[in-house]
């Protein structure tokens, strides 16, 4: 895929450290309907990446995953994978309550077989019924 033209968050787009950024970089500030929750996001792409840091305004804590979702769906495209990453721990960085979503360009992320995931096209009501079906061997 070609990386996103952000121009469309243009309206929610802010300066950061005096550089407005252009239609692939950029630091904004969105609110995450239907809630009031305000988040901060950095983008951006170079030296093989996409990226977007997540934090959330006048708060400290991490973003949730729905939130990271709604994050997702903004700055990739759909049928995109991308990934939060837990990097060894000799290469572990940490400044803040941030968040991070990454994507290689020019590549395909892997992804394990979707039945090791869970079961499509089930809901989380369905699964008292199949989890009770697997302990009785269906």
């Amino acid at each position: 895929m070609d990386v996103r033209s952000l121009n469309f968050l243009n309206r929610w787009r802010v300066p950061l450290y005096g550089d407005a950024g252009d239609q692939y970089h950029g630091a904004f500030k969105l609110r995450i309907r239907p809630t009031t929750t305000r988040i901060w996001v950095i983008a951006g792409c170079g030296d093989g990446w996409e990226h977007v840091s997540v934090s959330i305004a006048n708060e400290k804590r991490l973003p949730t995953w729905p939130e990271m979702a709604y994050v997702k769906a903004l700055f990739f495209d759909p049928e995109e994978t991308v990934m939060q990453l837990h990097p060894p721990l000799s290469e572990y960085v940490n400044n803040a309550e941030v968040l991070h979503l990454w994507r290689p360009q020019g590549e395909t992320i892997p992804l394990p077989p979707r039945w090791m995931v869970g079961i499509p096209g089930a809901t989380p009501s369905d699964m008292p019924r199949i989890m009770t079906a697997l302990r009785h061997g269906f």
